[in-house]
């Protein structure tokens, strides 16, 4: 691994989370106090159209400058950051390999030879990072260790790098968005067996990623080109309104909680449209994956994002997909004790990846 890329499973001190989004930049600082956590600062600002795009920092220039007025209205004194990239932009693979390998030897077999059989480009452009997560006896009585191989890009790092680099802060840690969200979710997700999954929605502006989350690993994703901008879009489109980056007018909307009724406001029907594509999405998700896997079933679905926090969708998924579905609050789920009027609950899922960053800076 280059020293200029930031290991996805270092630790930081005293570091702020950022995320980076196409429509805002979420900023927080999370503080250790006697009896749990404190929220000590988080700031949203506006990013406009053309900074980020397809998953990817497009103008790093105007993006730092953003930056900077977050920092500058979080107060923070903070010069470290915790950040993400979305999970588009990354590969992860479950590896299994010989248990007697040492520390260097499993380096040298993860690094050089593993990496090169999962990436769909040279290996002199990848990033790439391992964590050993358990021990295990497989089918022809040989002990194993899994390990979760992550990599990315150079140059997709490399541009986070510098983006932060130019808004003067120093990136410790860049982890996949999934990562920083278990980890809002951890407690829940120790609930869960090992032979039960949840799977992780997380609807953002552009995209819905989905992961498929077993013993609180992300063992599979996908991308969905949909997001809360083609919701608004069509319910814009069918109401003749005008097309607009504002998300606001979602916050009003409540979907029905019974999906087959006929709405008479064609913005709902539009609406209902575009999320029973979502659902047809997810379903052929958690189908292929099931089909690959034994012994393994899904039991619930946790909606995060923007898209997340939509009044009634978690109705919505739970009567198309037929498994119990929970909007993520993640300050719940951290017990922060807040303003609630500050903080109403539409908006908390959206909040849910940067309150994970967050936890990366005081661990």
């Amino acid at each position: 691994m280059v020293e200029a890329f930031t290991n996805f499973f270092s630790k930081s001190n005293q570091a702020i989370g950022i995320e980076l989004a196409p429509e805002r930049v979420n900023l927080v600082q999370l503080r250790k106090q006697r009896h749990g956590l404190k929220l000590a600062s988080l700031t949203t600002v506006s990013v406009p159209e053309g900074i980020f795009a397809d998953g990817q920092i497009t103008d790093s220039s105007a993006m730092s400058e953003i930056i900077r007025q977050a920092i500058v209205e979080s107060k923070t004194r903070a010069s470290r950051v915790a950040t993400c990239i979305p999970g588009r932009n990354a590969i992860l693979r479950l590896v299994n390999v010989p248990a007697e390998l040492n520390d260097e030897e499993l380096r040298v077999m993860i690094l050089n030879y593993e990496a090169d059989l999962y990436l769909p480009y040279p290996r002199e452009e990848a990033d790439v990072d391992y964590q050993k997560l358990e021990y295990f006896i497989d089918e022809d009585g040989l002990e194993k260790v899994r390990v979760l191989l992550v990599a990315t890009r150079k140059d997709v790092t490399q541009t986070y790098l510098d983006t932060f680099e130019k808004a003067g802060l120093t990136v410790d840690i860049l982890e996949i968005k999934s990562f920083a969200l278990i980890r809002t979710i951890r407690d829940q997700l120790r609930l869960l067996e090992a032979t039960e999954a949840a799977v992780l929605v997380d609807i953002e502006f552009d995209n819905t990623e989905i992961a498929i989350i077993i013993n609180g690993v992300p063992e599979f994703s996908r991308t969905v080109p949909i997001g809360t901008y083609q919701i608004k879009t069509a319910m814009s489109k069918a109401m003749n309104l005008p097309i607009s980056r504002d998300m606001d007018m979602l916050d009003s909307i409540i979907i029905p909680a019974n999906s087959t009724a006929i709405d008479t406001n064609p913005g709902i029907d539009s609406i209902l449209e575009v999320l029973g594509e979502l659902a047809d999405e997810l379903s052929r998700t958690i189908s292929f994956y099931l089909n690959q896997r034994e012994n393994l079933q899904v039991v619930q679905i946790l909606l995060a994002g923007p898209g997340g926090g939509i009044q009634n969708i978690d109705e919505f998924f739970a009567e198309k997909m037929g498994l119990p579905t929970m909007q993520i609050d993640p300050i719940a789920c951290l017990s922060l004790n807040v303003d609630m009027e500050k903080y109403p609950l539409i908006k908390r899922p959206g909040l849910s990846i940067v309150m994970g960053l967050g936890l990366r800076g005081i661990q």
